[in-house]
C-alpha cells in the first residue's frame, strides 16, 4: 500500500463502528448525519485523522509534532489525542467559515494548548 493508503487502512481499522457504514458505501453515501440528532459523520470523522496525520507528516503548523506526542501522554494513546484534537481542528474550520476567512493556524494551537493545561 501507498503510505496514505496505510493511514487510511489504519484509521478504518480503529473504527470498526463504522464498518458497516463502509460496507453499505451506496446508502452512506446518501444518508444525511445530522449533528442535531446526535450522529457523527463517520466521512468527516474519518477525514479529520487524516488531516491530523497529514499536519504531523509535514510537521505544519510548526509545533505540532510535539503537541501530539504530548497529548499522547496526557490521554494514554493516539486515538484519544487525536480525538482532542479534532475538537480543535472543528472548531478552527468552523470559525473560518463563521468569519469568511483562512483557517488560523495560531487559533488551532492555542486551542491545543490549552488541552495541554488541563
Amino acid at each position: 500500500m501507498e503510505p496514505l493508503e496505510q493511514v487510511v487502512a489504519d484509521i478504518v481499522a480503529r473504527h470498526p463502528e463504522y464498518h458497516g457504514v463502509l460496507e453499505n458505501e451506496e446508502a452512506s453515501l446518501q444518508r444525511d448525519y445530522s449533528p442535531e440528532q446526535g450522529e457523527t459523520n463517520p466521512f468527516l470523522h474519518m477525514a479529520m485523522h487524516i488531516a491530523i496525520h497529514e499536519q504531523l507528516s509535514t510537521a505544519r503548523p510548526a509545533g505540532i509534532t510535539d503537541i501530539y506526542q504530548s497529548l499522547t501522554i496526557q490521554f494514554g494513546d493516539q486515538h484519544a489525542a487525536e480525538h482532542q484534537m479534532m475538537e480543535c481542528l472543528g472548531e478552527m474550520i468552523w470559525q473560518a467559515q463563521r468569519d469568511n476567512r483562512l483557517p488560523s493556524e495560531e487559533d488551532y494551537l492555542a486551542c491545543l494548548r490549552r488541552l495541554l493545561a488541563r
